[in-house]
């Protein structure tokens, strides 16, 4: 269910890829009955298991990126953590967070299944 916060948020939103970030929050949302979002870092993020999983961040406005993570604290498991991608979406700054950056409309589009099939693993691992 989408919150009337990150409604409101996305109605004053001035963005280049706003359509995209519309229609990627949709798909997340639709994605798994487990979602829920609020706004984190000025932007929407989705929680699932009760923990911020995936947050968009969309500065610099030219941008969409989207941040795979395991919540707010560094979890102890982390230097043992592994999570395979066979989607080759994401870029990996640690063994359990990755970005995925769109600078296009079209490649957020083309790239809208796999990005929810990476997503729905990402939840679970």
């Amino acid at each position: 269910m989408t919150s009337a916060e990150v409604d409101a948020y996305l109605a004053s939103l001035t963005h280049q890829l706003k359509p995209a970030v519309v229609r990627l929050r949709e798909a997340i949302m639709a994605s798994d009955e487990g979602f829920s979002e609020h706004l984190k870092w000025k932007a929407p993020s989705f929680v699932h298991g009760g923990e911020d999983r995936v947050t968009f961040a969309l500065h610099p406005a030219n941008r969409i990126r989207v941040i795979l993570h395991r919540g707010v604290l560094r979890r102890d498991d982390v230097e043992h953590f592994r999570f395979d991608d066979p989607t080759g979406l994401a870029v990996w700054a640690a063994p359990d967070r990755g970005v995925v950056t769109f600078s296009s409309i079209e490649a957020a589009e083309a790239a809208e299944p796999a990005l929810l099939e990476l997503i729905g693993r990402w939840v679970r691992a």
